[in-house]
């Protein structure tokens, strides 16, 4: 394959679909579309037919599609009392049989109809897409996360591991590519075309993504990492306009600086997981003098939280903003017993320790405004991950360095004041 062939060309031969014509000027609506696809044996008419839904969808006005949606979930729900007798008849009998009659009986035909509909190519996008729709209806129509729950069913088999493909985005990448990746930063945004280049060309920097084969020219979620020496303490040194390149030989520390899901339709679908440690063990692969990895991360519900407790704020008084950061780190938990702030729930989670807390570490508007320019370093420690995961799965316990602990301790003077 020649060298200018682009990265969609090149996943999509991994699962190449066969075209198929559509039906023209199918003017049937989109419920019968649906009802006419449950019923189809011939597979080209079937596909036909879900293209033909799709493209009935995309034309769809809001109120349109709450009302397709509500179609769906109240249409091809499960018969309730035939599930009972099911489950009482293997109850009494765990046969094979009944086993997979109950298994069958179980499962909601909007499953089957999903399924369908994901047949033709470019579906899978298309269904990603309309999950994100049905999201933003579920709030104010909470009987719609009984659909939701059968869209998480799929799209966990349809994007799980074994299917995604783990790529470099450098200053090359086609240029459908990188705009994406200017759309989608979600920390720290990319205002021009040189300040990506400046994320992507020199020698010191990363960016890596996962792409879905049924998805080639879609970035799932991408990490954008710095090599440096040392761990840093600020987000604006690390992307300086005037800051000089260092060559990757002279580095020992892998900074994630910012990490951006891609899909709203893939909402609740981890990937960072996976993401992290698997470039984490590239790296060090790759470039044996790295020992660090390590994030630059933000506490998005910092803020929110010192307003809740009426806390007065001085920005000048680095110590106790740490001291309090690190107590809301550790300290500061939901009901169920997990940490208030989002991202340190996915890094926690995720086995990373909170290594060190920084004051003045993101002085953006938005930094201020989320977090009074607190940032906090997550340390991936690839012989500790699998322990700390363990450990916060199962008692809850948050992975801390000393200092950190010592910082949390001394909060409850401040708190005290």
């Amino acid at each position: 394959m020649p060298a200018s062939a682009s990265l969609g060309e090149l996943l999509s031969t991994i699962f190449e679909r066969r075209p198929f014509g559509r039906i023209e000027d199918d003017s049937r609506a989109i419920e019968d579309l649906c009802q006419s696809l449950l019923s189809q044996k011939n597979e080209r008419s079937g596909l036909q037919v879900a293209a033909a839904a799709l493209e009935h969808y995309r034309g769809l006005a809001q109120d349109q599609k709450l009302a397709f949606f509500h179609f769906l979930n109240s249409k091809f729900d499960l018969d309730r009392q035939h599930v009972v007798k099911l489950a009482s008849t293997y109850a009494e009998d765990p046969s094979p049989r009944n086993y997979a009659a109950l298994t069958e009986g179980t499962e909601s035909k909007r499953l089957t109809l999903l399924r369908r509909l994901n047949e033709p190519q470019g579906a899978t996008g298309e269904l990603v897409r309309m999950r994100a729709d049905l999201l933003g209806f579920t709030k104010e129509n909470p009987e719609l996360k009984r659909l939701d729950r059968d869209f998480v069913h799929l799209l966990k088999s349809w994007f799980n591991r074994g299917f995604l493909v783990l790529r470099q985005i450098n200053w090359d990448s086609p240029a459908a590519i990188l705009e994406k990746v200017i759309s989608y930063e979600a920390v720290h945004e990319i205002h021009t075309w040189d300040d990506l280049r400046r994320r992507l060309q020199p020698g010191d920097r990363r960016c890596f993504a996962f792409f879905h084969p049924a998805m080639p020219d879609e970035p799932l979620i991408f990490v954008e990492i710095a090599l440096v020496s040392g761990i840093p303490n600020s987000v604006q040194e690390l992307l300086s306009e005037e800051r000089e390149s260092v060559p990757e030989e002279t580095t020992d520390t892998a900074v994630f600086y910012s990490i951006s899901n891609c899909q709203k339709g893939l909402a609740g679908i981890s990937f960072g997981n996976s993401l992290i440690k698997q470039v984490a063990r590239d790296l060090s692969r790759d470039l044996p003098n790295l020992k660090t990895f390590v994030t630059l991360s933000p506490l998005p519900g910092f803020s929110k939280w010192m307003e809740n407790e009426g806390r007065p704020v001085d920005l000048a008084d680095d110590a106790s903003l740490k001291q309090l950061a690190a107590h809301y780190l550790i300290n500061q938990k939901s009901r169920d017993g997990i940490p208030l702030d989002p991202v340190a729930r996915f890094h926690l989670s995720n086995g990373a320790q909170v290594h060190a807390v920084h004051s003045a570490a993101d002085i953006s508007e938005n930094g201020v405004r989320q977090s009074f320019g607190v940032m906090v370093n997550y340390l991936y420690d690839l012989k500790k991950i699998s322990k700390n995961m363990q450990q916060f799965d199962e008692l809850g316990t948050i992975s801390a360095s000393g200092p950190v602990k010592t910082l949390a301790r001394q909060a409850s003077k401040v708190l005290a004041d």
